[in-house]
């Protein structure tokens, strides 16, 4: 037996919303269609429960600071604390990681030419948290525990030259090959957060666009590699600044086998906070 990747998972990961469900205003009629949107997938959860979430995501300058930026870094530690981002941690509990099956892979990856940061200790921020919130549920952070170890991926989307939707497209491919060739019978997800259209500065804040929001949602079910060969600048002017984050959504689209995926789930969603949300849950075709 060995491993393998049946299912990702892609979502925003808006800090507005951990703050609202830390906060305990979900119901509030602006928050209410938002988290309506998660109700599937956190049944969905509940129904197909992983052995092992790889967790796509990119760092806020918690871990990283402006210091030093590595492009693609993959925690290899047995625990994550959840971390202060200026306001004290959120109320979640710490993140279990998987040790064995993050070191395999960084192995492999590295060993098909893709430069990875090994991290072991870092502090895990908003962008994988709130994902965790938004389909395992509010948990308590002392009592309680997320369903399942995570492996932190973290991308740089911060800092200019951020990687191509095409580098991050191979490196899912690359990744699923690791996954695949570790010899543990592991049932593992992956997801891809970040996005979708939004600018947070300048004359252009506020910037969401519906339209190119939805055409992405499209080519990443049906063409991703099409969308792969989108250059970063198309982002950056129909997306916003942030929209870049995006590109993150294709690491855990190529992880995917080749055959057309089962949609499971497809929600999108404006506004929450100054972003557009988007939301889907793909399935490998067998």
């Amino acid at each position: 037996m060995a491993a393998r990747i049946t299912a990702s998972v892609y979502t925003s990961h808006v800090p507005a919303i951990g703050a609202a469900l830390d906060s305990g205003k979900s119901h509030e009629p602006y928050w209410q269609h938002v988290f309506k949107g998660y109700d599937y997938g956190k049944q969905w959860m509940k129904d197909n429960k992983p052995d092992v979430i790889f967790l796509v995501y990119n760092d806020h300058a918690t871990a990283f600071s402006l210091d030093m930026i590595p492009t693609f870094a993959i925690g290899t530690a047995a625990s994550y604390q959840p971390a202060d981002e200026g306001y004290g941690a959120r109320p979640v509990p710490v993140v279990q990681g998987h040790p064995e099956l993050a070191s395999h892979i960084a192995q492999s990856v590295i060993q098909q030419d893709f430069d990875l940061t090994i991290v072991n200790k870092m502090d895990v921020d908003h962008g994988l948290t709130v994902p965790l919130s938004l389909m395992c549920g509010q948990q308590d952070p002392t009592t309680g525990s997320w369903p399942c170890p995570v492996i932190p991926f973290a991308v740089n989307v911060v800092q200019y030259p951020v990687p191509s939707g095409q580098r991050c497209y191979n490196l899912g491919k690359a990744i699923r090959k690791a996954v695949e060739s570790y010899d543990e019978d592991l049932n593992v997800h992956i997801w891809g957060t970040g996005g979708m259209s939004h600018q947070l500065q300048g004359p252009r804040a506020g910037l969401i666009n519906r339209e190119w929001d939805n055409a992405f949602l499209d080519r990443l079910i049906a063409d991703p590699a099409g969308q792969a060969a989108v250059p970063h600048i198309d982002y950056v002017r129909e997306a916003g600044s942030e929209g870049i984050e995006l590109v993150m959504w294709l690491i855990a689209r190529g992880a995917m086998n080749d055959k057309p995926p089962v949609v499971k789930q497809r929600f999108y969603h404006v506004p929450a906070s100054n972003t557009a949300v988007g939301h889907l849950i793909l399935e490998n075709s067998k």
